[in-house]
């Protein structure tokens, strides 16, 4: 599991896909999770405007993430 941590409220789903390293640039948030999908909290979702906030766990391709808030 690797952690995402973010200094702000939420992330969306397509930020958390550029963090991730699986597209390089925000417009391909759309193409990618129409091809793909990603499981956050257990349910499939395919939004990238999807808000994601602390303590959340995402699955993308097998791959699994949990986002953490940290305070600056």
């Amino acid at each position: 599991m690797e952690t995402i941590n973010i200094y702000t409220e939420y992330i969306t789903l397509g930020q958390l896909l550029k963090i991730a390293d699986f597209i390089s640039s925000g417009g391909e948030a759309k193409i990618f999770l129409s091809e793909n999908y990603a499981i956050v909290n257990g349910e499939k979702e395919n939004r990238r405007g999807r808000k994601l906030y602390k303590d959340y766990t995402i699955i993308i391709k097998g791959k699994e993430f949990i986002i953490k808030w940290l305070r600056v």
